[in-house]
């Protein structure tokens, strides 16, 4: 398990004491809350490690909460973040919401609120991982091929359909001509023309892609992930993988959850 960071900062100290005790009594040793009193203290904590949620005051002595939010993101931190506030002024909010806030909570803050608030913000932030990963470990061959569909024949969009959406079935040259209706050696030939990858390359790498996106997001045994990307043994599976990314699908998992927080 990785521990992520929450960062509360407040100039007032009872707030963030109160706060800070709060998200202690329901953190289960997932996240490290911490404190910061201005926003020299949170950029310095960015510094040192990730922050992964931010709950921000917004009106803070020298800068104001969505001046430091501004600030971040120059500086390439974009935490979820959550705004704070005594003010319930139209202006903040629309500004808020445009720097991309997930929420916006109004002091006093019930623990019931402030709870459900963090808890949306980490699905936002689990949901931002997944998608962080899976860019990562794109295939640039098949986003090619994906890239050149718009500019294929009819008949070379539904194939690609087709084997896109029977990835763990047999999936055969012959078939896939059949289901569009062309001579098989026809098929090969203005498939590997259209896509730039000839049909048993596609399958194979869009196989793995997906089995790539099933390891790192999914605890899923290496066995079922064979079988979801549509080989008969985890023994094959394993050896085509790694001829593809150059390790085994248990040590890619490691190494990308390792680079994910």
């Amino acid at each position: 398990m990785f521990t992520k960071n929450i960062v509360i900062v407040d100039d007032e100290p009872r707030t963030r004491e109160g706060l800070h005790r709060t998200l202690e009594s329901w953190n289960n040793g997932e996240f490290s809350i911490l404190s910061a009193q201005s926003h020299e203290d949170v950029l310095r904590i960015a510094e040192k490690q990730k922050i992964h949620i931010l709950l921000s005051d917004i009106r803070m002595p020298q800068m104001t909460g969505l001046e430091l939010l501004k600030t971040m993101k120059e500086k390439g931190i974009n935490p979820v973040v959550i705004i704070i506030s005594a003010y319930s002024e139209f202006e903040y909010a629309q500004e808020a919401l445009r720097l991309g806030v997930v929420n916006y909570l109004l002091k006093p803050i019930g623990k019931k609120k402030l709870i459900e608030a963090v808890e949306e913000a980490v699905k936002v932030l689990e949901k931002q991982v997944r998608a962080g990963m899976i860019e990562r470990v794109v295939d640039e061959k098949i986003v090619d091929a994906s890239t050149n569909i718009d500019s294929t024949k009819d008949t070379i969009r539904k194939a690609i359909r087709y084997i896109d959406q029977h990835l763990k079935d047999d999936l055969t040259l012959k078939d896939v001509a059949a289901h569009v209706h062309l001579n098989p050696s026809y098929f090969s030939v203005l498939f590997k023309e259209q896509v730039n990858l000839n049909f048993s390359e596609y399958v194979t790498r869009r196989r793995i892609q997906r089995a790539k996106e099933l390891v790192i997001s999914t605890d899923l045994p290496i066995s079922e992930i064979a079988e979801e990307a549509g080989y008969k043994t985890a023994k094959y599976f394993i050896k085509i993988f790694k001829e593809l990314e150059g390790m085994t699908p248990s040590a890619y998992r490691k190494a990308n959850n390792e680079r994910a927080f």
